[in-house]
């Protein structure tokens, strides 16, 4: 269905403000589709997001910053989104032995745990949105998003 149709519009739109609302429409599309499936874990995507970085540290701790630049969206709030994390006993929080100020993070094996169930219904979203699109168009509209996005 076209964005116009989509969203009722019943005056022409020059192709620069279509590009931008079926980016966004389809961002939300994305995003409600994932909430949906991370609700049962009462998890937000960007504490998902965490506990993806924070087990890709490989058993090594991670520190704020080093969260905070791996972040998708990067106005995320990383302390808060880790005291959450805390509270559900997915990460641990202690302060690094060589310098005071910087907070080390580390995923705990219950963070792990759910990562490791919720890994194959993550692929299932993602082929979800991927099956209308075969190898060739996948790996063209990865090229043109990244060379929209790098203006």
């Amino acid at each position: 269905m076209k964005i116009e149709e989509i969203i009722k519009s019943t005056v022409p739109m020059d192709n620069s403000k279509k590009i931008i609302l079926n980016v966004l429409y389809t961002q939300n599309v994305i995003t409600d589709n994932f909430n949906e499936l991370l609700k049962p874990y009462d998890l937000s995507g960007e504490q998902y997001n965490v506990l993806r970085i924070l087990r890709g540290q490989k058993g090594n701790p991670a520190n704020m910053c080093v969260i905070q630049e791996r972040m998708l969206a990067k106005t995320s709030n990383t302390t808060r989104l880790v005291d959450k994390l805390l509270l559900k006993d997915f990460v641990t929080r202690k302060v690094c032995p060589e310098n005071r100020r910087k907070i080390e993070v580390l995923i705990t094996q219950k963070g792990l745990d759910v990562l490791k169930e919720l890994d194959p219904k993550v692929i299932a979203h993602e082929e979800l949105f991927s099956k209308n699109l075969n190898a060739e168009e996948i790996d063209q509209l990865n090229q043109l998003l990244e060379k929209y996005r790098n203006q």
